[in-house]
């Protein structure tokens, strides 16, 4: 009797040779995780109770710098972390955004070239003077210098949104009395949104601290604006509304236009007197589109 062997079926060799091919690139991609695990490249994430609960928005980005290393230079930022104080109008604070030294620095630059603050005619779309704001301030220009360049690639970060959208650094002095009233950071005439459209966001970067006075104030904030934590500390006219008190290095960022586009209202927002001490900052509005500085 002649035996007969079977017959491997069709495509069995092919399928062994894909189910190596497989196994193989599986191994090298291992090793290849593990080479960038021991080069400390990637991180496995931690799962103890420490860690942000998710969609806590209050603990993001924070970011601890120790003491000893907080001493060695003005440059060094403090402790730094991001504080969501109001969904309408979408807020939040950067704390210490800024170091002592950046803050100095931008102080410094300004100080030769104040000129007395305008607004915006509605109407000409042209710069005006106004009682509504009293302080003094002067424009640093996009990408001036290094340290400017540095500040102005950190906002982009921080606001997902491209450098090339933001109008040059505003410096802002404000001293005892000086204040700038209510008013929409967005514009309501066709001349100033040429350029770049309208402006969707702002940064306003705290370059001193402010003894008695001085906050941003939030009229048509949404919520209980008395839940933050420096209530007590804020002047009458800081009680009107949601409320910033300013502080040295903190950036708060608010946005003039909701998620659909459509502008906000609520972003209503205003300087309340300085009563007593100085009061330095520094604003970048940022529009829609890209912006020719």
């Amino acid at each position: 009797m002649v035996l007969k062997g079977r017959s491997l079926p069709r495509g069995s060799s092919r399928k062994s040779s894909s189910s190596t091919l497989i196994f193989s690139i599986m191994i090298i991609c291992s090793f290849f995780v593990l080479i960038l695990l021991a080069l400390g490249i990637l991180s496995v994430p931690s799962s103890s109770g420490d860690s942000p609960k998710a969609h806590d928005l209050s603990t993001i980005g924070h970011r601890t710098i120790p003491s000893d290393r907080r001493s060695e230079s003005k440059d060094a930022r403090a402790d730094q972390w991001v504080e969501v104080i109001s969904w309408e109008p979408r807020a939040v604070i950067y704390h210490n955004f800024l170091s002592q030294d950046e803050c100095e620095y931008l102080i410094n630059m300004a100080k030769p070239h104040m000129e007395k603050s305008t607004v915006v005619d509605s109407d000409t779309g042209k710069s005006k003077d106004s009682r509504v704001r009293t302080s003094s301030g002067t424009f640093l220009a996009r990408g001036r210098d290094k340290t400017i360049r540095a500040i102005e690639k950190r906002i982009a970060d921080f606001t997902f949104l491209p450098v090339d959208h933001g109008e040059g650094l505003q410096v802002l002095h404000y001293e005892v009395g000086q204040r700038y009233e209510p008013h929409f950071d967005y514009f309501q005439d066709e001349f100033n949104t040429q350029n770049g459209g309208q402006r969707m966001a702002t940064v306003l970067m705290y370059l001193s601290d402010v003894e008695e006075g001085g906050e941003t104030v939030f009229p048509s904030a949404k919520g209980n604006i008395s839940a933050v934590p420096w209530w007590n500390e804020l002047s009458d006219c800081g009680k009107e509304g949601l409320s910033v008190k300013p502080k040295m290095g903190d950036a708060l960022l608010f946005w003039s236009m909701k998620p659909d586009a459509s502008l906000d209202p609520s972003s209503l927002h205003g300087g309340c007197p300085v009563i007593k001490g100085n009061k330095w900052s520094s604003t970048k509005w940022i529009r829609v589109n890209d912006y020719n500085a």
